[in-house]
């Protein structure tokens, strides 16, 4: 007991020093099974996002438009593989991490079951979902696990182009027609709750938040995290002129932030128990991919084989 105790003491102090912990380095099991559930719904949550921006790619209205989606769509692709080589350094194997979301056990960012049902909700996505991501994975470039830092920083860089792409294509519809402007300023209504709520639950409510602190997975709790985001926001959609929905926001002078309205968590649990508009149809997508590339998996799989027999 007292070694285990010991051990535990080293690894927090390595934590406390800074130091990143990598694969072969002792850790607790609690500290492994934390850093595969965060970062298996990390890496479904890009693969899964890739779904609601697909839906556009014939529709875009523009080649210079469509191209850009689609390297957005190709980056997202990477972002998977990047996260999902990470986990597998934990000692899971990439099948069982995708086993568990397609069978509904592994969670994704529940912004991923929200329709986008005009080509506006390209940019707010940009905007509002890469620019909430972001502010959450900046500061994922300093967790304690090394591998899932190194992975972050490329993603970093590639989400920031991402959100100044969603930014570009809104400001262009907020200098356009009247059906344009009100076709972006609607695309801001339906995704700015969702964004709130992609930091997760008040700091009160996280069950998690805590200890991932402790072991510096995580930088920032979840509520500095938001605030971030609306500070951010609330001054950038001023060159958009437009508006934000939410009556309460106004600028704190006493807090230094802005302060923002109540948000519906019903909606967000919801969303999480599999009850959102589209929770079905992405899984749904997910599972025929899946079974439509066994073929691919196969191929490649006697490929390698043959090629281990000839080396």
């Amino acid at each position: 007991m007292s070694t285990q105790v010991s051990l535990e003491e080293r690894f927090q102090a390595r934590i406390d020093a800074e130091q990143k912990i990598e694969p072969k380095d002792w850790m607790p099991e609690a500290y492994r099974k934390t850093l595969i559930r965060q970062i298996s719904q990390h890496a479904h949550s890009e693969v899964v996002g890739m779904l609601p921006e697909g839906n556009w790619i014939t529709r875009a209205p523009s080649l210079r438009r469509k191209v850009a989606l689609l390297a957005k769509i190709q980056d997202e692709a990477g972002h998977g593989l990047y996260l999902y080589s990470a986990a597998e350094t934990l000692g899971i194997s990439r099948e069982e991490l995708y086993n568990e979301l397609l069978s509904g056990k592994a969670k994704y960012s529940s912004i991923f079951n929200y329709p986008t049902l005009t080509w506006a909700d390209m940019g707010a996505v940009g905007w509002l979902v890469d620019g909430a991501a972001i502010m959450n994975q900046v500061a994922l470039c300093k967790c304690s696990y090394g591998p899932y830092a190194r992975a972050m920083v490329r993603v970093c860089k590639e989400e920031s182009f991402h959100q100044r792409q969603g930014f570009e294509l809104l400001l262009t519809l907020s200098k356009g027609t009247p059906e344009q402007r009100a076709m972006a300023q609607d695309a801001i209504n339906r995704w700015w709750w969702p964004s709130m709520m992609m930091f997760g639950p008040n700091d009160s409510d996280s069950p998690h938040s805590a200890q991932s602190m402790r072991w510096k997975i995580k930088r920032y709790s979840n509520d500095t995290l938001r605030q971030k985001f609306v500070d951010m926001i609330a001054e950038q959609i001023k060159v958009l002129n437009m508006t934000l929905p939410d009556p309460d926001l106004r600028w704190n002078e006493e807090r230094g932030h802005y302060d923002f309205g109540a948000i519906d968590w019903t909606e967000f649990n919801e969303v999480l128990k599999g009850n959102g508009p589209c929770n079905r149809e992405r899984l749904a997508a997910r599972r025929k991919a899946w079974e439509e590339g066994a073929w691919v998996r196969e191929a490649a799989m006697a490929h390698a084989a043959k090629r281990q027999q000839s080396v």
